[in-house]
Formats: C-alpha cells, structure tokens, sequence
C-alpha cells in the first residue's frame, strides 16, 4: 500500500474522531432541550445496543492481527479501526445512560429493524457480519500474511453487516446526531471497505463474499 493510502486511513479516522467529540457534544447539550428522550424499545436505542457490541468484537479481531503481524499497512489499519470504533462504542453507550436506558435488552438482536424474528446467531456470530468465536480463535493462531488475509476478510464481512445496520438507523432512527453518527460509519466502513479490497488484491486473496 502507498504512504499516500496510509495517510488517508489515519487521515479518515482522525475525521471520524472529531466528528464523534462534536456529535457527542450535541447529544449531551440537549439534555436540557426538553425533548423527550427515546423509548428503550425504539430504533434508536436498539441501534446504539446493538452496534456497540457489534464494534466492541471489531475492536477485539483488530488487537489480535495487530499481535499477529509486522505488516505496517496491516497495523495502522487495524490501529485506525479499533480506535474509531471504540469512540463510537463509548458514544453510543454514553448516549444511553444519557437518556437512562438499559446497555442490554430482553429482545433478540436486530429487532428494532424488524429483524428480531431470524434463527439466532451461531457460535457467537450474534449479527449480521459478525465474526463466529471458532472464527477469531483461529484469527489469534494466525501469523504473518496468513493472519493478514483472514482479518481483511473477516473485518470485510463486518464492516457490511455494520453498514447495513448504519443504514437501518438513518432509515429508522429519530435522534438527529445519531442520524449523523450513522451516516458517518456507513461513509467510513464503505471507504475502508474499498481500501481492504485493495490489500486483499494486493496479498493475492480477494473477500469472502
């Protein structure tokens, strides 16, 4: 990957960061607004649940490649999502203390978008994308180009199932900077999505699906 590739990574995520600092910063000024928070059942509170545990397993494979690889590109990468999406998890988390809402709900996963009715999740994969405990058991026996590949793949597959949520929440959601901050993934997932591609290609080995 070019150092002009590796500057946009880090350049995406330091844009992400900032805009999460503003974002949550405007969630927390309206606290006085007198807007009636949202319901512990409604999309907006589904979403910010649900997609905290779907960025707190991101975070997880992406500190595991970082231990399996020297691959600078591999690490930057990783380094870059780990970080963002461990800010959008503690923003996502804040906002439901904000409005005193529970971190966990009775219902199962994805029922705000009208998808609690599918087969449960297997072997940990809890959501679409999500990667299955035997998946990143093998992740963390992996070295070298090997790790490489697997985590491309497997962060490819997470980064659409977390589109696709994002995407549920612009369509569904009622809090206008929760809008945002969804919007905001789906144009950085689909940005790094491109660029693992890339990477993938580059290694001889393409996304799973």
């Amino acid at each position: 990957m070019t150092r002009a590739k590796a500057g946009l990574i880090a350049g995406a995520a330091a844009t992400v960061l900032v805009a999460a600092g503003a974002i949550t910063y405007a969630v927390a000024g309206d606290g006085g607004s007198g807007v009636e928070p949202p319901a512990a059942d409604s999309a907006d509170a589904g979403f910010a649940r649900d997609m905290a545990v779907h960025h707190q397993q991101a975070v997880e494979m992406s500190y595991i490649v970082r231990d399996r690889t020297d691959d600078e590109d591999v690490r930057r990468l990783a380094y870059d999502i780990a970080q963002t999406q461990a800010s959008q998890r503690g923003m996502l988390l804040g906002w439901l203390d904000l409005w005193e809402l529970p971190k966990v709900s009775a219902d199962p996963p994805m029922t705000w978008m009208g998808m609690g009715s599918m087969p449960p999740g297997e072997d940990g994969a809890l959501m679409p994308g999500m990667a299955t405990n035997t998946e990143l058991k093998k992740l963390g026996t992996l070295n070298g180009r090997r790790a490489e590949v697997f985590f491309l793949q497997l962060m490819t597959d997470h980064h659409k199932g977390g589109v696709h949520m994002a995407e549920g929440c612009v369509d569904k959601c009622t809090v206008g900077v929760e809008m945002q901050l969804a919007q905001n993934m789906i144009e950085g997932q689909r940005s790094e999505m491109a660029l693992m591609a890339d990477m993938l290609e580059e290694r001889g080995a393409k996304p799973r699906s």
